[in-house]
Formats: C-alpha cells, structure tokens, sequence
C-alpha cells in the first residue's frame, strides 16, 4: 500500500476524518509512559529535551521514571540541525511516527490508510494555522483538544499563529552541499558528522524551516515565555511540529524533482551516515517497540518508502537570475546562469568583516562592514564582466558566532541602509530573514559546541549589483542593520560575534 500524505487545508472541513484520527491517536500516546517507545513524549525527547523547559511547561513531573540510561543514550536528542543530514534524519523520524500514530489510529478503529498530513503554509490563504489545531475542545465541544496548544504565541506575540517570514527562496538553489562559513550553505547545508544542535543552517533549514518554528512558537507579548515549536527541545510536543516537518519532506521531494540538477549528496559519508565515523546511528522506535536503524542513502525514494503526496509540483520561486538587477549596461543577464553547466562553486573569500561584535538589543542594531579593497575591486569586476554573459561572483552576507540565551527572536537583515532611511520603505536592501532557532542550545559553554552559537548567511548578490551599478560599490564600508520584529530586553540581548562578506566564484 502506498500512503498519501494530503494538504490538511483541503481535507474537506475543520475536522475531517484524518485531523480527527489524529486528535484521537495523540490523545492516546500522551497516556502512555515517558519510558514506552511509542509515547508521545518518548518521541518528543527524540528531537529534543531540556528538563528544566519540560517542567516548566508541566511535560516532566517527578513521578515520571525516564528510561534507562541506555535506551536514552541510544535515542533521545538526536535531531539533525545545521548539518547535511537535516533533511533524511527527520524523514525516517517523521516515517516511524507516522507509522506509531497509524497503529493507534487503527487500534481505536479507524481506516488503515490513515497518513499524516502536511500544512502548506506558502499556498495562498493557507499561512494560518490549522482550524482543528485552534479549538480548545473536540468538535461536540467537550472536552480538551489534545491538537490544542497553549504556548503557540505567533510572530506578532498574541496568539495569533500565522507563518509571515517564511520564504520559498532557496528552492531555487541547484547546489546541496555548502560552506561552513563564507559561501553559500547549499540546499541541504554543510558537511558534518553527527549533529544534534550544529553551528551551520543550510538554505532551505534556514528559510522556511528554522522561520515557521518561530513564526508558530512565538514570544509571549506579555509573559515572554517562549512557545513550544521555537526551541528544539520542545518542539515535538505540538503537534502541529509533524505537519510542518511534512511538509518540508514534501518539498525536499518537490526540489529533487523540478530539475536535474537538484542531486543528493553522492559521497559515502552522507550516503552511509555518521555510523561509520564512529558518531551514534540514526534510529527510532517502530510501532512495535523495537528499533528502525536507518541512514540517508535508504530515505531518498519515496516508493520505496511506501508514501508520497498528493503534490509534487514545482513550486514558483525567483530564478538565480531573476533575483538580480537589470539594469544599464552591467546587467546581469539570465544567459549568465542557463547557458553555463552547473559545477561546484568555488572557494570563497573574504571581502570584508566588522571589526568587533554587535549586541542586539531593542529594535535592532547597527554594524559597520569593513571592506578589503583587492577583493571588492575583484567583485566590481565579476558584477562587471556579467553584462557579457560571465557568471559573476555570487556574495554573501555572514552574521557568524549568533548567541542567545533563549530561541525565537526574528530579525530583518538591511545592507547599506542609511541611518535615517525607513526599512520598511526599502525592501530592496533586504538581505533576508533570520529566525534563532536551536541557538539557546548552541549557546550553551558547556554544550557541544562549548557556546560558539551558530552561524547564518544570507546571499546579498542581488544587493551587491544595484552598489555596483549606482557607484556605491567603491567605499571602505557598507552599513548592515539588524531590525529585531519585536523589541529585544537587554537580558535577552542577542550577540553576534562577526559580521563578514564572502565572494565566492561560480
């Protein structure tokens, strides 16, 4: 049989038969004990869990037993973030979840079809959330909705969940594999081995992934308590978590088929994963109880998995050369990309970077981008040279060393924005939108990355060529501004260690 996992906007109604199996099979695994494998907050401490957090949100009480020592070494807190097996670790955990709910779903006697389905937040009129994830009651109004969450504040703090700063851009992105630092992060990210709370977010995990969580999970307006989906060590207790990592299956799938050049990795380590480097192997618990030990190289095909979903089409996002200017004569043309092969980018460089750290408190901060002049004359060449069909440089923007001591802050990232301009009335001096996801954990000294925080970067190219083209390329430094979406209390400034621009030949 072949399960398809279908739009949950358009199931019919608010509480059609698959939400309403849902709610029933959730309702069932949050009565089973913190020790059974299918329990639906065993599966939770799979992605991720804080003690402290869990008990604060009343998931963790003391007469909880854990299991045993070995059974937690062996699967709890194995997410895969800022790493190339972000995408395959979370479809074989979403694979066996989905598997655990459809063993309850048909023990309480319903259909033995029954498939997760995914919330497509990017179609028109569907950012909001889910009406069966809104309402406090079951449908006859009885009753706690176990769909129902409490800490989902939305982006704007009230209550109101709705997915406004996601983007789709990186679709667009041919490449899987990135930099750590200075280039692109490629579609799926950077090389590592096993990694629970990385330092590096690729593409596509930045943008709409890491954004959704905090546009869902949110900051209370009032209370500044964060909501369950902003921290990794808590997402997975709202449900609506597993619509959302459906749906960014469903798009890895929809990227790998809307070109030929849109590959998985290839080498062995992704292909194998980070077993044979000696790091923990990726596994979770069957329906049964016992183990399912996969690695990548086993997740990419959807038939042989069992599932697919009821769309796979492309999606419309911008075309590398559709995100730059066009104008006069050092237009960057589309010939520079589509009549070019696709090769792996080349070694980045460094343009430029602030001379010390930047706090970001309040409505934002200020930096100042020191730039090296040979490696800014040798852009200004690249952006110049497009204009007769070259590829030029792509450049990149890197806020490096990003810490916190909580998740859920957004912030809009302006370049060469003067100090009395509006951002809101230029938006093409946008680099992008970052959302701290999973940075209260990399923040953590004695955590596993003994608290160097993590990195983003954001591609300014399109930024790069309107300077180059209005002369505004050739200074000693471009102004970055950081505007924070909701004010920033000073005992939760947010620091950023560097911030730097990267060249990087095509």
């Amino acid at each position: 049989m072949t399960y398809v996992r279908k739009n949950v906007w358009e199931l019919g109604d608010d509480w059609a038969d698959p939400i309403l199996w849902y709610a029933r099979a959730v309702a069932d695994m949050k009565t089973r004990p913190l020790a059974d494998p299918t329990s639906w907050r065993f599966y939770s401490a799979i992605h991720g869990i804080d003690d402290d957090l869990w008990r604060k949100y009343k998931y963790l009480n003391d007469t909880d037993v854990k299991p045993s020592d070995d059974v937690i070494a062996e699967y709890w807190e194995q997410c895969q973030h800022a790493t190339w097996y972000f995408l395959p670790w979370h479809r074989g955990y979403l694979l066996t979840f989905e598997a655990v709910v459809r063993a309850a779903v048909v023990r309480l006697g319903g259909p033995a079809d029954w498939s997760l389905p995914y919330w497509n937040y990017s179609k028109l009129n569907q950012a909001g959330l889910p009406p069966g994830f809104q309402s406090q009651t079951w449908p006859d109004g009885k009753g706690p909705n176990p769909l129902y969450v409490v800490e989902r504040y939305g982006p704007a703090g009230d209550g109101n969940v709705a997915v406004v700063n996601a983007t789709l851009d990186p679709m667009a992105d041919h490449v899987f594999i990135g930099e750590y630092l200075g280039g692109t992060k490629g579609f799926g990210g950077p090389i590592t081995d096993f990694q629970n709370a990385g330092n590096s977010f690729g593409d596509f995990e930045n943008q709409p992934h890491n954004t959704v969580h905090t546009d869902v999970g949110g900051i209370g307006r009032t209370s500044r308590g964060r909501g369950l989906m902003t921290d990794p060590d808590t997402a997975a207790l709202d449900p609506i978590f597993w619509l959302h990592h459906a749906n960014i299956d469903r798009l890895w799938e929809v990227w790998r088929l809307s070109s030929p050049e849109n590959l998985n990795p290839t080498q062995p380590k992704w292909i194998n994963g980070p077993t044979g480097q000696g790091n923990p192997k990726f596994v979770t618990p069957k329906p049964d109880g016992t183990a399912y030990e996969y690695h990548p190289g086993q997740l990419t095909d959807l038939t042989s998995l069992g599932y697919t979903y009821d769309d796979l089409l492309p999606v419309a996002v911008p075309a590398p050369s559709d995100r730059l200017i066009k104008l006069g004569v050092s237009l960057i043309t589309a010939k520079a990309f589509e009549e070019q092969p696709m090769v792996p980018p080349g070694e980045p460089e460094l343009v430029g970077a602030s001379a010390k750290g930047i706090n970001v408190v309040g409505a934002g901060a200020d930096a100042q981008v020191t730039l090296d002049q040979a490696p800014r004359k040798a852009l200004a060449m690249s952006l110049q040279n497009a204009s007769l069909g070259e590829q030029p440089d792509r450049v990149y923007l890197n806020l490096e060393n990003v810490t916190a001591p909580a998740d859920g802050a957004v912030f809009k990232v302006y370049v060469a924005l003067k100090s009395r301009q509006n951002p809101k009335n230029h938006p093409d001096l946008l680099a992008g939108t970052i959302a701290l996801f999973g940075v209260r954990k990399a923040s953590k000294p004695d955590g596993r990355h003994a608290g160097n925080g993590v990195n983003y970067t954001l591609d300014i190219t399109k930024i790069a060529d309107r300077l180059h083209l209005d002369g505004a390329l050739d200074v000693k430094q471009l102004q970055v501004r950081i505007v924070s979406t909701e004010s920033v209390p000073a005992n939760e400034a947010v620091k950023i260690g560097r911030i730097s621009i990267y060249r990087q030949s095509p």
